[in-house]
């Protein structure tokens, strides 16, 4: 069955205030940014991950993934290999906060698969899939401007097993205009995690809504990962609002009611 969890960076509230507020809602995973602040590699020795993985048990969680997003350009050449290093560190922490996932937006993917850029993204992609398959860490690319057919385009070129998806219905309704239902069915070999968030595309208002305001289908978009056999999490991701905790409240209510009818 799907389980429930939360960015705890959208409570705008630190790390172990978002914990107890996680606990709260009777959510069971954390997805927390480690690309800044006091979460990020460089400044958690190993004791300190060892503490910080005993506070998120202790209060009856475990982290989904970490959120490894700092504005990468994967297509870009002269940029990468910082980026990728950096990028690895990320994996080794999640090795120690017991997790296998981290996840990032890779930037659109080339409509010219024969450009240099399409081949910078396909080697940086790889690079790092590489690096999950040594470690037993996946490398999971956010679902963003493209389509579901042209980021499994991308992926499929990558010589990697660890190279996944995290899917995010909502940038797929706000930006791609893609149906979240059927991008389920073209990465279903590839889902290893996603977002819950809702949406509403440009021409229709625009930008990101409450869970359940927006424009995903979510009683067919849970079916459809159902169908396709994920059982992972359904990370809520709130980014504005006035309310985010209430508004993350009733995501987390929201996407119960929801399983329950599904299961």
């Amino acid at each position: 069955m799907m389980k429930i969890g939360v960015i705890p960076n959208s409570f705008g509230v630190p790390f172990k205030e978002a914990v107890v507020l996680a606990r709260d809602l009777g959510v069971q995973g954390l997805q927390p940014y480690v690309t800044g602040g006091d979460m990020c590699p460089e400044r958690l020795l190993p004791s300190d991950r060892r503490d910080v993985l005993k506070y998120v048990r202790d209060n009856g969680l475990v982290f989904s993934a970490l959120c490894a997003d700092f504005g990468m350009h994967f297509n870009t050449k002269e940029f990468n290999f910082p980026g990728i290093e950096r990028t690895k560190r990320m994996m080794d922490l999640a090795l120690d906060l017991d997790t296998h996932i981290i996840t990032t937006h890779i930037g659109k993917v080339p409509e010219d698969e024969e450009c240099e850029e399409y081949a910078n993204m396909v080697k940086s992609i790889e690079t790092l899939g590489r690096y999950g398959d040594e470690i037993g860490c996946v490398f999971a690319t956010e679902t963003g401007p493209e389509s579901a057919a042209s980021l499994r385009g991308v992926i499929e070129k990558a010589d990697t097993k660890s190279a996944k998806v995290n899917l995010d219905p909502a940038n797929f309704v706000m930006v791609a205009g893609q149906d979240p239902v059927e991008a389920v069915h073209i990465l279903k070999d590839y889902i290893a995690h996603t977002h819950a968030k809702d949406g509403r595309h440009r021409d229709l208002g625009g930008g990101e809504q409450a869970l359940g305001q927006g424009s995903v289908p979510w009683a067919e978009y849970l079916a459809a990962l159902k169908e396709v056999g994920y059982d992972g999490f359904l990370t809520i991701e709130r980014e504005c609002g006035e309310d985010r905790v209430g508004d993350i409240r009733t995501a987390a209510e929201f996407l119960r009611a929801r399983l329950n009818e599904l299961y």
